[in-house]
């Protein structure tokens, strides 16, 4: 069996390492228009802000490692076209320039995402950067040394974590986006409202609420950013708008999402036989709502190349979806979500209620304790749970994989009041916070 794999980032990596172990007589090359794998680009922040010193922590494998498990490893190889009617790909060596083809039995298509770039007045000025991968981090921690104003576009779990980490090294920052709240896709304004305050209370500016236009420059550098609503000095701009699955390669060969992103059943296969598809480059199954959505991220993508290897030959193990749980660090507040905020379930034309939760996480006689603020959103008419957002100074953010568990099952409100939690006061309270919000639901 002689099995391809195009892109070898977090899905591409699990399914490589798995198909490796189960299928000793599997003849696996891998294509990589990159010379590294596996870059874990939720780091970025932590590298540029300096918790991270080594990059190097932030790869989990390499392609000596998977050359080691047998696997023919084409690092810095582009596949520049796939005919999968044909079971055959084009492919360039980046370095030499040499093209060639090569033939299939299956197909693994691990092609990632990449950023949004907008099509704006100034784009192509110097330093004007992404954050996505590892020569990305390098570039940015370059150029951020001799940059004083620092612009942020995107307030997502990027940007977010991007503005604390230049703030800290002593960059003025500004952090701008069109919605009116940051991470407005994954926390209520309760929870945004907190974490705005601490990046204002940090010196960081908020600009939200406006659309950037375009992006000025002298000498061939950005020097200012144009919004409809202000301009913004910068010596450096990071793009963190969001990102759009890289499939060009089999556009019109699969069925897609209107985005490009590939569908793929609960067997990872793709609409074509013996092709199939995991991570960045696909839609999910999304628990809270039934349908397929674009949620990239690391979690999906190496569960997804996970259970292509598994399936690569029959099926044998179903994705179970997800609920695209998440969760950040934003100053002293841990936070984390899993499923559909209040607003976004409204704004999907879903009847929901909410209750909220605000106590102290473990009992008053303990000599420190801190308070935690936890939503719940359940559907109105089934109670069925379908989202859940935390916050605390304390780090109780695994109480959100939890919730996560109880989506994944279709768990009530009510049912959650009384799921048998321990108690221990080190640790919580007779009727844990989780408890709590079952017993209050109305």
């Amino acid at each position: 069996m002689k099995v391809i794999v195009i892109g070898c980032t977090h899905a591409g990596t699990a399914a490589i390492l798995n198909a490796a172990k189960l299928y000793a007589d599997a003849e696996i090359t891998v294509y990589e228009r990159n010379d590294t794998i596996s870059f874990l680009s939720c780091g970025i922040a932590l590298y540029v802000g300096g918790v991270v010193k080594d990059p190097q922590g932030l790869f989990y494998c390499s392609p000596e490692k998977l050359a080691e498990l047998g696997v023919r490893t084409k690092m810095s190889h582009d596949v520049l076209e796939a005919n999968l009617e044909q079971k055959q790909i084009r492919v360039r060596d980046l370095k030499t320039g040499e093209e060639f083809y090569d033939k299939f039995d299956k197909l693994i298509i691990t092609t990632g995402s990449w950023p949004v770039i907008p099509d704006i007045e100034g784009i192509g000025l110097e330093n004007i950067l992404l954050s996505k991968n590892f020569y990305h981090s390098n570039t940015i921690i370059e150029k951020a040394k001799k940059a004083t104003n620092v612009v942020v576009v995107g307030a997502g779990y990027i940007g977010v974590e991007l503005v604390e980490a230049f703030e800290t090294n002593g960059k003025k920052v500004t952090l701008i986006d069109s919605e009116d709240r940051i991470l407005s896709k994954y926390l209520d304004k309760e929870f945004t409202d907190k974490a705005e305050k601490a990046l204002a209370d940090h010196s960081i500016k908020l600009a939200l609420g406006e659309t950037v236009v375009k992006l000025e420059g002298e000498g061939g550098k950005v020097s200012k950013v144009v919004t409809n609503k202000g301009e913004y000095e910068a010596d450096m701009v990071i793009l963190c708008i969001g990102f759009r699955p890289n499939t060009k390669l089999v556009k019109d060969q699969v069925i897609t999402l209107d985005n490009g992103a590939i569908v793929v059943d609960e067997y990872m296969r793709t609409s074509v036989k013996d092709v199939f598809a995991a991570g960045d480059s696909c839609a999910v199954v999304y628990n809270p709502t039934g349908n397929y959505e674009y949620i990239p991220l690391a979690t999906n993508a190496v569960r997804m190349g996970t259970l292509v290897a598994r399936n690569l030959v029959k099926p044998t193990t179903r994705y179970m979806g997800t609920q695209g749980t998440s969760g950040i660090k934003v100053y002293e507040h841990n936070i984390a979500a899993t499923g559909l905020t209040e607003s976004w379930a409204k704004t999907a034309g879903i009847d929901v209620k909410a209750v909220v939760v605000v106590d102290n996480y473990r009992p008053e006689f303990m000599p420190v304790y801190d308070s935690v603020q936890l939503k719940v959103v359940y559907e109105k008419d089934t109670r069925r749970i379908i989202g859940a957002q935390i916050i605390s100074k304390a780090d109780l953010t695994q109480s959100i994989n939890t919730i996560s568990v109880c989506i994944q099952n279709k768990m009530t409100v009510d049912e959650l009041a009384f799921v048998d939690f321990f108690f221990q006061p080190h640790y919580n309270k007779p009727w844990n916070f989780l408890n709590s919000a079952g017993l209050n639901a109305e």
